[in-house]
């Protein structure tokens, strides 16, 4: 018997997979050997693992989803995704989507993140041999709702064009940093040419979602195979689409407001 489908579609978050983080992304890394028990639960839990390209078919209407499917994503670019985290979910035959900031895998890229050991743009046709698609996560990372209207546009189109001459085709979809993003940012986003973009709002996803404000689960540190399972069986979160709360656009105009007397801080 299939488990039941409640409708709801995990979008999982990570970050590095690495036991020694640099402590700005050690909330948000999984140690390998949690990271590989994650994974067995995801493939023994009866999803479908898909990419984001397929979940944005489906909100184009171009094609149906499997049954219950699942979906991993990987922000950033740090050194272990083209290595052991690719070789992890080659293994298990996952499919993913990573998401690549290309001021952090430039030599002498301009970006806000603070060091960490990544990967090098150059890798990036390495993670599609492995079955990964890959995706734009801006430029240098800035929280994109706070940038004025060419600056944005840069930070969108500047990316998704780095990527693209690597790979050698288009490059579909985008991650917004640390999940910031707002109606003109989804408009720049779809104006850029992107097909599909992600948030964040730790929640499960679902077939009525936003193409262009896709919910996902944030993986840190302390959750556990449980939560995991819990994600699978469509538990643990609430669903997408919804409205954003007061706190949260409280939280943006506080943001604005604070970068338009700073200037940009990366969004994190």
């Amino acid at each position: 018997m299939r488990p039941r489908d409640n409708g709801r579609i995990p979008v999982l978050l990570y970050h590095a997979v690495m036991d020694d983080p640099p402590d700005w992304i050690a909330e948000f890394t999984v140690a390998p050997q949690e990271f590989g028990a994650q994974l067995d639960a995801i493939a023994a839990s009866g999803r479908t693992p898909v990419s984001i390209g397929t979940l944005a078919g489906h909100f184009a209407g171009r094609a149906a989803l499997p049954h219950r499917p699942v979906v991993l994503t990987f922000d950033d670019g740090f050194a272990d995704l083209p290595g052991p985290t690719a070789e992890a979910l080659a293994v298990r035959d996952l499919p993913a989507t990573a998401y690549l900031t290309t001021g952090a895998i430039t030599a002498g890229g301009r970006c806000l993140l603070p060091p960490a050991p990544m990967m090098a743009l150059a890798q990036a046709p390495l993670l599609e041999q492995y079955g990964l698609e890959v995706g734009a996560h801006t430029v240098s990372h800035p929280q994109l709702d706070t940038l004025p209207a060419r600056a944005l546009r840069a930070e969108l189109t500047d990316s998704k064009k780095a990527l693209e001459d690597v790979l050698g085709h288009r490059v579909d979809h985008l991650a917004y940093p640390h999940g910031y993003n707002n109606g003109a940012v989804r408009r720049a986003a779809r104006s850029a040419g992107y097909a599909s973009a992600v948030a964040v709002r730790h929640a499960l996803s679902s077939a009525a979602d936003d193409t262009y404000r896709v919910a996902r689960l944030i993986v840190r540190r302390g959750h556990t195979v449980r939560d995991v399972e819990a994600w699978m069986a469509g538990r643990g979160a609430r669903a997408a689409p919804y409205r954003d709360s007061l706190p949260t656009v409280g939280w943006r105009v506080y943001r604005r407001g604070r970068a338009a007397l700073r200037g940009d801080v990366f969004a994190g």
